[in-house]
């Protein structure tokens, strides 16, 4: 049946199993985006609900069927007719229909949710699959609770609903119980002992109750299985179901277990944010793949090593799941080659910089901080001279300006080892300290751009200043902070000098 044993068919049900999650309801136009986003994705199946349990859910597969063409559209029943008959009418209009119906399969399920015997529940697992036959050409079929049924039972009833037309077999985890041996076992007495298996996809669908969903799933697939259940950020019943985005990263970054997807990676990272604002469902800072610590380094150790050679503590590339790079986070643990990074990052020449200096006001800053922004390493590098070899800095201002007189700025300056002063007229007070300064350091500077900016908002806030200029045909960024907007802008000004004079 299938022409490529190593392809893995990606089945998703976010729209089902992870909508399952209480809070985290989609409208129909909602799930037609997220449907169409899988779709781009390059999903193989997309489960879009379960028919029977609302109008609301109805509505969405049939919305679905009409507006997703490529992939597998999936309705869920359980094992009745009527279920049936209801998940066969809202496929109507989708190109490629699939019912998935199934049933209990453990002692448990048969004894306490079916109050019924093997034999029984046996027969109607082969009358549904019969009867969703009449209406689909594919069949999936789901023998809930797999993981904790006797295996002789199940292979007796995978082979009875495959010999009755199912096209692919589900072996759910329901519970999220299995070890991976376990699972993976389970799977290969399938293979070993279902005589007609080759008739049908084997497809793994495991919860997530002991942290082991994705660890069962390549499990499954090493041991036979080719479709893997799963949903996008690994949301579902209780701890979830199986993550999209781990397997698929599972199975690109081992390639030696040969196994591919038609998935393009490079879409998960922002396919993750979507799914997560629409269901209200924060993704955890440290969840594999898509977490936002995921390509994050905050020791000095890794962000030494990670700069050095990216491979030295990242086995993926952050582009191949969606992520521009890779951050280095500034901390009190962060190194100097972390510190070195972000300072050529922001513009600073390295051999002008005295580097030493600047770390050790780094980690004051850093222990108070505890993680530092671009805004925070551009005010360290405005407020010390000594951050600079022969840098310039401002030792004093004072600024006169009124309705009946021109503002005038005097200003002195620390230059090539010496202090120097100058005063000077303007047509404003920047207007002034800015030809002030430039008296003193006499290079023919011209601004580009001037932009000020309120940090946080109020009368005692600190303003930022960027300013561009422009010396011997080049452009340099020099950036001031103080809560005088006069003072920012004499400090950006000698932030851009620092850059080049």
């Amino acid at each position: 049946m299938l022409h490529d044993p190593n392809r893995i068919y990606i089945f998703d049900t976010t729209l089902r199993d992870g909508e399952q999650v209480p809070g985290s309801q989609l409208t129909t136009p909602e799930k037609i985006i997220i449907g169409e986003a899988l779709q781009a994705l390059g999903v193989d199946v997309i489960e879009a609900g379960f028919p029977i349990s609302s109008p609301g859910d109805f509505k969405s597969v049939v919305e679905l069927s009409k507006a997703v063409q490529e992939p597998i559209i999936c309705a869920l029943t359980r094992a009745n007719k009527k279920d049936i008959d209801c998940a066969a009418e809202a496929l109507q209009y989708a190109k490629r229909p699939r019912i998935h119906t199934g049933i209990g399969s453990s002692d448990t399920h048969i004894q306490y949710k079916f109050n019924s015997t093997r034999e029984a529940i046996l027969e109607r697992a082969v009358e549904a699959v019969k009867y969703a036959k009449s209406f689909v050409e594919d069949v999936e079929f789901y023998a809930e609770d797999a993981g904790r049924a006797d295996n002789e039972y199940l292979a007796r009833m995978i082979e009875a609903v495959i010999a009755a037309g199912a096209t692919v077999v589900n072996i759910p985890d329901t519970n999220g119980y299995c070890m991976p041996e376990q699972y993976g076992a389970k799977i290969k007495f399938l293979k070993d002992n279902v005589k007609n298996i080759d008739q049908a996809i084997i497809s793994a669908h495991c919860h997530n109750d002991l942290g082991l969903a994705t660890a069962n799933s390549i499990a499954g697939i090493q041991n036979g299985a080719r479709q893997i259940e799963c949903t996008i950020n690994g949301i579902g019943e209780r701890a979830g179901n199986t993550s999209l985005e781990e397997v698929v990263m599972i199975l690109k970054t081992h390639q030696n277990l040969n196994f591919h997807t038609k998935i393009n990676s490079k879409h998960l990272y922002n396919l993750s944010g979507m799914v997560s604002r629409m269901m209200r469902m924060p993704v955890q800072a440290n969840k594999a793949i898509i977490g936002k610590n995921a390509f994050a380094h905050s020791s000095g150790i890794h962000q030494d090593g990670v700069l050095k050679h990216r491979e030295n503590y990242e086995i993926m590339n952050p582009e191949d799941v969606g992520i521009d790079q890779s951050e280095i986070i500034l901390t009190a643990r962060s190194g100097r080659h972390a510190l070195k990074h972000h300072l050529e990052r922001l513009g600073y020449t390295m051999d002008r910089i005295d580097l030493d200096n600047v770390y050790e006001q780094f980690l004051i800053l850093a222990d108070a901080k505890k993680e530092l922004t671009d805004d925070d390493i551009l005010e360290l590098m405005g407020n010390e001279e000594t951050n600079f070899k022969d840098g310039l800095a401002i030792h004093s201002l004072q600024v006169t300006c009124g309705d009946e007189q021109s503002p005038e700025a005097y200003v002195k300056i620390n230059y090539h080892g010496q202090e120097h002063e100058a005063k000077a007229s303007g047509n404003g007070p920047v207007n002034a300290t800015i030809k002030a300064i430039e008296s003193i350091v006499g290079k023919p500077v011209e601004i580009k751009e001037f932009n000020i900016h309120a940090m946080n908002g109020g009368s005692e806030d600190v303003s930022k200043v960027d300013m561009r200029v422009s010396y011997e045909d080049k452009s340099y960024m020099g950036y001031g902070f103080s809560t005088d907007i006069v003072r920012a802008s004499a400090n950006a000004y000698l932030d851009a000098l620092n850059k080049f004079v």
